[in-house]
């Protein structure tokens, strides 16, 4: 028997104007399958989600929080989360530091902007740096901890792109240049959504 072909469902099944049931189909003058309004005929649009965050740097250790939520409770990562409307990426990122490990951070520079195609996410990771040293578990977090860079516990970290950031970082530190980098996070066929490490890094570029 031939395998049963796959149906696409859109993520936007009712219409946020009149509230009546979608359709995936192809628009007029469009090449994708797209949302459409069964009764407005609006078409509706899924955009990637902006996710932001801050590699925080004290006394040539990292702060990293443990995710006191799902998805990936228990593991550790860099505090970081979705930018909202009406801030820049830079304050998305101070306030999800803020918010997740209580810390007060100054921004220093853009470190990795990385793109994840099949979850529709972007990341953008900037350095920062304590304004005084003091940090604890905001209301999402377990615990925080400042680790050096051989301590880093990377059998523990959450998602693949803060082992992409951290390892990028590491290697920036021991060459003495750190640089900023762009690339794509393209999980490997086979790979399922829990596995972290089955992927791989496409069009890297460091300046």
């Amino acid at each position: 028997m031939p395998a049963l072909a796959t149906v696409p469902k859109s993520r936007i099944p009712f219409c946020p104007a009149c509230g009546s049931p979608t359709k995936l189909a192809v628009p007029d003058g469009d090449e994708k399958m797209r949302a459409v309004c069964s009764s407005c005929g609006r078409v509706h649009y899924e955009n990637p989600k902006m996710v932001v965050g801050c590699l925080v740097e004290h006394d040539n250790k990292v702060l990293l929080c443990r995710r006191k939520i799902e998805p990936a409770y228990g593991l550790w990562t860099l505090p970081a989360g979705y930018l909202e409307v009406g801030e820049s990426a830079a304050e998305g990122a101070s306030r999800e530091t803020l918010e997740e490990a209580c810390a007060d951070v100054e921004i220093v520079s853009p470190f990795a902007q990385l793109d994840i195609p099949l979850i529709g996410q972007s990341y953008i990771i900037f350095r920062a740096r304590m304004k005084t040293p003091s940090f604890s578990p905001g209301s999402e977090s377990l615990e925080c901890e400042l680790f050096a860079l051989d301590d880093i516990p990377f059998d523990s970290l959450a998602f693949s792109s803060i082992i992409v950031t951290l390892r990028m970082y590491i290697e920036d530190v021991k060459a003495g240049n750190i640089k900023f980098h762009y690339c794509t996070i393209n999980k490997r066929i086979g790979a399922g959504p829990s596995d972290l490490r089955s992927f791989d890094i496409d069009n890297h570029l460091a300046v």
